[in-house]
């Protein structure tokens, strides 16, 4: 492979594994909360 080929390879694993990186930090730091687990807002009458 061309120097520029090995180059472009590392940028796109950069970029995708990266991405799933922030991803799983982003996840820990703020965790969504399922619906079925949310508080109501109003008791059912």
């Amino acid at each position: 492979m061309s120097t520029s080929s090995v180059i472009m390879l590392i940028v796109a694993i950069v970029i995708v594994w990266g991405g799933l990186v922030g991803a799983i930090v982003q996840l820990r730091r703020h965790p969504e909360r399922p619906e079925d687990d949310a508080a109501p807002s109003r008791p059912a009458a």
